[in-house]
């Protein structure tokens, strides 16, 4: 899989969380779960102050390396974390270098997949923080910009 190192400032996010793990049978309920919360209650509108009309799926607060536990949060980036919605939380992608991939298709199978061949990649990942970015809401055509943490 191709990769571009970038360096990105930090951003300000709201968004709702949970806590999972990739060994849990209720992984894929609890993050589209997530995804139909910030959606269908209303919570991606009921948002002040958005940066643009992305979305974000984050990745944070890493157990180990081994990834057992970690926070993902469904979230848009805010230029101020101001008036946030009920159930919402306000949190920041740490600024730092990030391995870019730029995922096309299905908006499910092409994140799944990507996932699954990272694990086969031999990147220095800081475990940190990674993200999806959204660039357009097409299900079938989606693009989609991947960001990984890498040690600096």
């Amino acid at each position: 899989m191709d990769f571009e190192r970038v360096w990105l400032k930090e951003k300000k996010v709201v968004g709702l969380i949970a806590r999972t793990n990739n060994g849990s049978p209720d992984m894929g309920k609890v993050i589209g779960g997530l995804w139909e919360d910030f959606y269908g209650k209303g919570i991606y509108s009921a948002i002040k102050n958005k940066s643009n009309d992305k979305s974000l799926g984050i990745y944070t607060d890493y157990a180990d390396k081994e990834m057992d536990d970690y926070s993902v949060i469904t979230a848009c980036e805010v230029e101020a974390a101001e008036e946030i919605p009920e159930g919402a939380v306000a949190r920041t992608i740490p600024e730092g270098t990030y391995a870019k991939f730029v995922v096309r298709g299905n908006m499910v199978k092409a994140v799944a997949e990507f996932w699954q061949e990272l694990w086969n990649l031999d990147l220095p990942r800081a475990f940190v923080c990674d993200f999806e970015e959204y660039q357009n809401g097409d299900m079938e055509d989606a693009i989609i910009h991947i960001y990984i943490g890498l040690k600096d």
